[in-house]
């Protein structure tokens, strides 16, 4: 019965690593271990740094693994949504927002969005940015 729980979990903390990647007639009990660790050391390739202070904010991020974001919404019902799980390259942007009721969309990244900084002062302001 333990090994059966061994292998759910193993089987469980495999799932998310890309097909591409692995030989699954290669996993087994001594290679499922080092499988998880270059996984990790994959996603620690890039970080997001969030800070929200106010009311209502929202923040939602659709990130590749080597994606580096500092977002600050200081205001309330503040909404960020920033998606670039599309491609898979390094993308670096910093997002701040002061104020109420703003909207910041962004969606993909390429050479000429890589390093942006968004800063959106005021009230009721909305920003749309589509980067293909």
């Amino acid at each position: 019965m333990f090994t059966l729980r061994w292998s759910v979990f193993a089987l469980c903390m495999v799932l998310p690593l890309q097909a591409q990647e692995i030989d699954w007639d290669k996993v087994n009990s001594n290679t499922i271990l080092n499988l998880i660790n270059r996984q990790n050391m994959e996603m620690n390739a890039g970080y997001s740094n969030i800070i929200q202070v106010g009311d209502y904010n929202n923040a939602e991020l659709s990130l590749n693994n080597r994606t580096i974001i500092t977002v600050k919404q200081l205001g309330d019902y503040n909404a960020l949504y920033f998606i670039n799980s599309f491609a898979d390259k390094e993308t670096k942007a910093a997002i701040i927002t002061q104020g109420s009721n703003n909207i910041i969309d962004v969606t993909g990244s390429n050479s000429i969005s890589d390093g942006i900084q968004i800063n959106v002062k005021g009230d009721n302001r909305t920003v749309f940015m589509r980067n293909y």
